[in-house]
């Protein structure tokens, strides 16, 4: 019973420890300090590979150069697009961005007007963004929750251990003479 309960609880802390990095991560996308990104084409291949999961911070406009790779709003697809910049010009008070897929033939049928900040992958983490894809369905959440849930009530139902009587050495010592003087 004791080994079912430590697994439950290791089980528990790392899961806990999961949900903190994810409030973490949360909070830092809410206060909009970082943006997750999930690759969902091989446009970016093979720098960049599908299901991929890029975390962007802002960028100052003024900042960027030919060669940056950098996730821009299309207004062909209302979605942010991630690709190389080919070229970037002053235009009025903003820049005019022309972009292309590393593994595209031509660049990007419009080019980009942006001012102020950007966004701008920082961190890659391999494979990574089509495993939270898949954590996020309900297929795979409920049963997840069912799990967590089960976990927690499998360490609180199970018995705690019985502490161990602790003696000092010189306790156990003075026993162990005791018993020989005898």
């Amino acid at each position: 019973m004791n080994t079912l309960r430590r697994i439950a609880m290791i089980a528990l802390w790392t899961l806990a420890g999961v949900g903190v990095l994810c409030g973490v991560v949360w909070g830092a996308t809410a206060a909009g300090v970082i943006k997750p990104l999930i690759v969902i084409s091989g446009s970016m291949e093979p720098g960049i590979m599908t299901g991929d999961l890029l975390i962007a911070t802002k960028t100052a406009a003024s900042d960027l150069e030919v060669g940056d790779v950098v996730s821009l709003p299309s207004e062909l697809t209302d979605k942010l697009v991630t690709h190389r910049i080919v070229a970037i010009e002053a235009a009025g008070d903003g820049y005019l961005v022309t972009m292309k897929g590393d593994n595209n033939e031509f660049e990007d049928a419009l080019d980009y007007s942006i001012t102020g900040d950007v966004w701008k992958p920082e961190v890659q983490v391999p494979g990574a963004g089509s495993i939270v894809m898949r954590a996020t369905t309900p297929a795979v959440a409920v049963p997840l929750l069912i799990g967590l849930v089960a976990l927690l009530g499998l360490t609180l139902l199970l018995p705690a251990p019985e502490p161990r009587e602790r003696t000092s050495r010189r306790a156990r010592a003075q026993a162990l003479n005791a018993e020989v003087a005898r």
